[in-house]
């Protein structure tokens, strides 16, 4: 089984970066327990001590909380959670105008071509 993994970065930062977009998007709720080490490592296809170094990692990150003997749960702390999703967004957002300047649009290309795909699809004015 397992999912294909980009060669430039880190198979640990990728699957933490899978699993924060799923918990933004609600795929995984607050408090919902994440699935075993050996239960992530078969359905990612990697080594098991590759899924505890991403558990680990998002327990620093206060993503995640550990519960001993009970396994690991996202963190039920909204402020954490809202904080993650401002910082998927920049990312997003700084990632994306770093390509689009690199290919020469300038300021105002931009806000245009991200205003007409507001528009297009259906969110004008950036209205919810």
């Amino acid at each position: 089984m397992g999912e294909e993994f980009n060669a430039s970065q880190p198979i640990y930062q990728q699957i933490i970066a899978r699993i924060c977009r799923q918990i933004i998007r609600k795929e995984i709720k607050p408090g919902e327990k994440l699935p075993s080490v050996r239960e992530m490592a078969m359905q990612s296809g990697v080594n098991p001590n590759t899924i505890q170094r991403v558990y680990s990692e998002m327990e620093r990150m206060n993503i995640v909380e550990a519960r001993r003997g009970q396994g690991s749960f996202v963190t039920e702390n909204t402020e954490e959670l809202e904080r993650l999703r401002m910082q998927l967004k920049m990312e997003y957002i700084e990632e994306f105008v770093k390509n689009m300047t690199e290919m020469g649009f300038s300021y105002t290309e931009i806000v245009e071509g991200i205003e007409e795909s507001l528009q297009a699809n259906g969110n004008p004015n950036g209205q919810e």
